[in-house]
């Protein structure tokens, strides 16, 4: 029997391949799990009709992640902290500070996966850049700055 796999299944086939298998396994196993279809050339057809929705899917998802990007080109966060006896920063500006800011000032949500410099700690005055990934190969920077909060 050939089946059309639609999910990839371990040691039988990944998505979209076309494999041979027994009788009793494609029709009591991988087709009624929905890991593949009986392959016929309408099945191909409707394959090929998801594969191209998907695509155009992944392009949307892309282009609004560019505008995203370039929005945050623009923006330059801004954050207050107190300074030491010898002038040093105390604490920090924490990733998640800067997702609320984002999220709160300028309606842009993102999620802490899509921070890229995981290491990157704001704990010093001025000005970081700090690189997000908001789709697959597309990626923005956020600018935060950190001045010193007066005292009262």
């Amino acid at each position: 029997m050939k089946v059309l796999m639609k999910r990839d299944l371990n040691k039988v086939g990944k998505r979209g391949e076309i494999v041979d298998v027994s009788d009793g396994y494609g029709a009591n196993y991988i087709i009624p799990r929905g890991y593949g279809v009986l392959y016929t050339d309408s099945a191909r057809k409707e394959y090929e009709r998801e594969l191209a929705k998907e695509r155009e899917i992944e392009r949307e998802k892309a282009e609004k992640a560019r505008e995203v990007a370039k929005k945050l080109e623009g923006i330059t966060l801004e954050f207050e902290a107190p300074a030491g006896r010898r002038g040093d920063m105390i604490g920090t500006v924490s990733n998640k500070e800067i997702i609320e800011a984002l999220k709160k000032k300028h309606d842009i949500a993102i999620d802490k996966k899509m921070i890229v410099d995981k290491d990157v700690i704001v704990n010093g005055f001025g000005t970081t850049t700090i690189k997000v990934e908001l789709f697959k190969g597309v990626f923005g920077q956020v600018k935060v700055h950190v001045s010193l909060k007066e005292k009262k």
